[in-house]
């Protein structure tokens, strides 16, 4: 399956900073920082009514953080919730509770990559300040204003990642692990193509009727959905086995061609989807590295 057979929605056009009511106990308020990996920025999600919560803050912008500031007026912030610790998602969390005394309850904070390879510089893309006071778990419940929301652990495009389901809505806040402008950036050694797959089954097996993703807009039937994400994944593995067999030995090779229509720009993630991969198919004994296992490593077919 190609990136063209997922079918993508990217008709959004919701401007930064508009508070948007999109359901009985839902507001979207867009983030300024539109990108190549944030589409038109991100979404921040207020949920309830009259005791509120926040689901993915966003970045530190001083023009958002007061933006959700004016559409909780008269309301009482309950709790801070990030999906995960990328920059584009939590930094707003700790200028939030300056400004409220809400509490930051949500993922775990990031866990600086262990070893070399390009894990040190993808450090930078999460939020080393982030200091949640209390770490959800899995299964956990909230209640506030008329909300309900059920925690989910969903690592893959990060450890750490988190999805929040509103059950009286049936809605689901999947942050970066569902969005449907675009797949998703699994980029080692944070994320995990494993782990990825484990998390799309997961949320296989629930039955939400609408995603709220954090960049771009909803996901309108999420089962057929994540069925062409988890092929699309299929697919690139089976693409990248098929490189090894025509002796491209390297994960720059690989890109080259599996990625040869996509803008080289976005070509450095690709090659992060690509070490996933070789690792997921590394640990199921698949193909092996020479020397150490990375982006720099030869791969071979075992």
């Amino acid at each position: 399956m190609s990136d063209e057979a997922i079918p993508f929605d990217t008709a959004f056009d919701a401007p930064p900073g508009a508070v948007v009511a999109v359901s009985p106990l839902t507001r979207r308020v867009v983030a300024p920082n539109s990108g190549p990996f944030t589409f038109t920025g991100t979404c921040s999600y207020v949920v309830g009514r009259g005791e509120v919560f926040v689901v993915d803050p966003g970045p530190a912008d001083a023009a958002h953080v007061a933006a959700l500031l004016a559409a909780i007026r008269g309301e009482r912030l309950v709790a801070i919730l990030p999906t995960h610790t990328h920059r584009d998602h939590s930094p707003a969390a700790l200028l939030l509770r300056e400004k409220t005394g809400a509490p930051i309850l949500g993922c775990a904070p990031h866990r600086p990559a262990a070893r070399g390879d390009l894990g040190v510089a993808l450090d930078s893309a999460h939020d080393a300040e982030y200091a949640p006071d209390r770490v959800l778990r899995d299964g956990e419940i909230l209640r506030a204003g008329g909300a309900t929301l059920e925690v989910l652990e969903t690592p893959g495009h990060t450890a750490n990642h988190l999805c929040f389901a509103l059950i009286e809505e049936r809605t689901l806040f999947t942050g970066d692990h569902v969005m449907a402008w675009s797949t998703t950036v699994v980029a080692p050694p944070d994320g995990s193509m494993r782990a990825y797959m484990e998390s799309l089954e997961k949320l296989r097996a629930r039955g939400d009727a609408l995603y709220w993703p954090a960049h771009g807009g909803p996901v309108r039937e999420p089962q057929s959905y994540l069925r062409a994400l988890a092929q699309h994944r299929r697919q690139r593995e089976a693409a990248i086995l098929q490189r090894l067999e025509k002796g491209d030995e390297t994960i720059p090779a690989m890109v080259a061609h599996i990625y040869e229509s996509v803008d080289k720009r976005l070509h450095p993630a690709a090659a992060c989807m690509v070490l996933a991969h070789l690792e997921d198919l590394s640990e199921r004994g698949v193909v092996a590295a020479q020397g150490a296992p990375g982006f720099f490593a030869r791969w071979v077919r075992v």
